[in-house]
């Protein structure tokens, strides 16, 4: 337990001369009646009354010194504490095309990539990770960080509207996804650095190529796990537009997935490519990089911190009780 206003401890000094007041002046006022000799109340035995003649004094003491706790703020724990823990920093790379709304990894890609994403972010509390999406244009979604709530309460904004409506450019760009995420981590400065890339693509538009987000990623010591989900070949139903009614008009779209680049990319940069074909086999990849690597970081957290003046003010609201008890019944005293 910590006290936020340690100061106000300097104000137990009062208590001394109220002690010397107690002990020396009151003894000097108090009634006395002369006697010859004291022989015969020698072996008088003490009453409990005379026995318990200081008590009231000595609650009103204890009163003040909890009063004075009370305003120096007593608190549970500080608001900042530093540890060490095991970690890597991690990007997830996610394509948030059109095309990822294909129904072949139900209910689609989108939402059993972002399922399978939010299993591993809550397996791995320790790690730094952030999240890049990309379409035909990419953008940092959250940086790096051991925040895990706080990234995980972004998940539900993501999705591909943003491609349907218009906000983000139409297309595929992985060159792009890879560049930014690499950019959150050329600074990083963890022995063990990872992108994690999830598309269902091929590289359409975006002024850097994924051979090139490549080289950039291989000179940062950056490794990339790129994962190509959904069926490789063949069609696919998936919904194409929004119809007036708010409907999704669905159609079956050629998958065009390009594992040739993937595994380029993986392989330049030391990672592996996997290929996600059903949500059962995107969990196993996940597991399979979970058993990544791990390296000391150093975590700064932020806690809430409590009062806990509570328990001090009801001791002194006892006390206090309990001496105005005393002196008005057991130990009352004539003038």
């Amino acid at each position: 337990m910590t006290f936020q206003n340690p100061a106000y401890f300097l104000l137990l000094l009062l208590l001394l001369p109220l002690v010397l007041r107690h002990f020396l002046w009151n003894k000097r006022r108090e009634a006395a009646l002369p006697l010859a000799t004291t022989q015969p109340y020698r072996h008088t035995p003490r009453s409990l009354r005379s026995s318990l003649v200081h008590l009231p004094f000595v609650l009103r003491l204890l009163t003040l010194v909890l009063v004075v706790c009370v305003l120096a703020r007593p608190q549970t724990q500080d608001s900042l504490f530093k540890k060490e823990v095991e970690g890597i920093d991690i990007i997830l790379a996610m394509d948030i095309s059109t095309s990822m709304m294909a129904e072949d990894l139900p209910p689609n890609r989108m939402e059993a990539a972002k399922s399978v994403a939010y299993e591993f972010i809550n397996n791995r509390p320790n790690d730094n990770i952030g999240l890049t999406l990309f379409g035909g244009e990419a953008f940092s979604l959250c940086p790096p960080t051991t925040d895990h709530a706080a990234l995980l309460s972004m998940f539900p904004q993501i999705t591909t509207q943003w491609q349907q409506s218009g906000t983000i450019a139409s297309g595929t760009a992985i060159g792009m996804g890879l560049a930014n995420a690499v950019a959150h981590l050329e600074s990083s400065q963890a022995k063990s650095k990872v992108v994690i890339l999830i598309t269902d693509g091929m590289n359409n538009t975006g002024e850097i190529s994924p051979i090139m987000a490549a080289d950039m990623a291989r000179e940062s010591k950056i490794r990339v796990y790129t994962i190509a989900i959904g069926q490789n070949s063949g069609k696919t139903q998936t919904a194409v537009a929004i119809l007036p009614n708010g409907e999704e008009y669905m159609a079956d779209v050629e998958n065009t997935t390009d594992p040739t680049t993937l595994q380029e990319i993986a392989r330049q940069t030391g990672g592996i490519f996997y290929q996600a074909e059903t949500k059962n086999r995107l969990s196993e990849i996940y597991k399979d990089i979970d058993r990544l690597e791990k390296t000391k970081l150093e975590q700064i957290n932020y806690d809430k911190h409590y009062e806990a003046y509570q328990l001090f003010a009801l001791l002194a609201l006892i006390s206090l009780a309990l001496e105005m008890l005393l002196r008005l019944t057991l130990l009352n005293r004539l003038p």
